[in-house]
Formats: structure tokens, C-alpha cells, sequence
């Protein structure tokens, strides 16, 4: 499976953006697909996940201002940013694996490169 993020940027602080990881492959709505970040001088970290059934999870830093999605016809995945802050600023991976819900980086197999969203204050 191939990914390849697109949408990043640089947007004000209370702004809105949406992030796109389309996928390559047959098998697209059978993998659980997240999305995490990672900012200049810090861990990666684990924004939100949805797998087949459509489950979604999402961590508290960004619970209630961002939204996944996936589209399996299109063989993509979303993540609606709202209410962007600048500690939101990072580059953002989308990672594909076989398990159900999972925040765990160790548990996703393919990866896309990252696109930079960069929020200003």
C-alpha cells in the first residue's frame, strides 16, 4: 500500500483545514488507517484512527476540533482540522496497518511521507 498525504500548508490560528492521504492498492477498506504528527523536536504522536466498520478515535488534544473520515471508493482518508491553534503545527502522517484501533505507531505498516500544516498566531 502506497500513501500519499496532500492539503498541509500554512493557515492563521482559528482557521480551518482539510488533510487528504490518498491510498494505492485493492485493499484499501479492509486496513485501519490513522493519522499522526509529528512537531520539530517531539515524538510522534497519534492524532486519530478509524478502521472498517468506520470506529473512530481520536486524541484529547484534538478531540472535538478534528474529524476523520475515509472514503473507500476514492481509497482515501480525511482529517478535518478546525479551530487550528499553533501548537497544532507539525508535519502530519497518514499510517495504514490490520488492527482494529490502535494509537500505537509500532501497530501501522505503510506510512506516507507528511505534509507540513503550519498554524500562525
Amino acid at each position: 500500500v502506497l500513501l500519499e498525504e496532500s492539503g498541509g500548508g500554512l493557515v492563521q490560528a482559528g482557521a480551518s483545514r482539510r488533510l487528504s492521504c490518498a491510498a494505492s492498492g485493492r485493499t484499501f477498506s479492509s486496513f485501519a488507517m490513522a493519522w499522526f504528527r509529528q512537531a520539530p523536536g517531539k515524538e510522534r504522536e497519534f492524532v486519530a484512527y478509524i478502521n472498517w466498520v468506520h470506529s473512530t478515535n481520536y486524541a484529547d488534544s484534538v478531540k472535538g476540533r478534528f474529524a476523520i473520515s475515509r472514503d473507500n471508493t476514492r481509497n482515501t482518508v480525511y482529517l478535518q482540522m478546525n479551530s487550528l491553534k499553533p501548537e497544532d503545527t507539525a508535519v502530519y502522517s497518514c499510517a495504514a496497518g490490520t488492527y482494529s484501533s490502535s494509537s500505537n505507531t509500532l501497530d501501522y505498516t505503510y506510512w506516507g511521507r507528511g505534509t507540513q500544516v503550519t498554524v500562525s498566531s
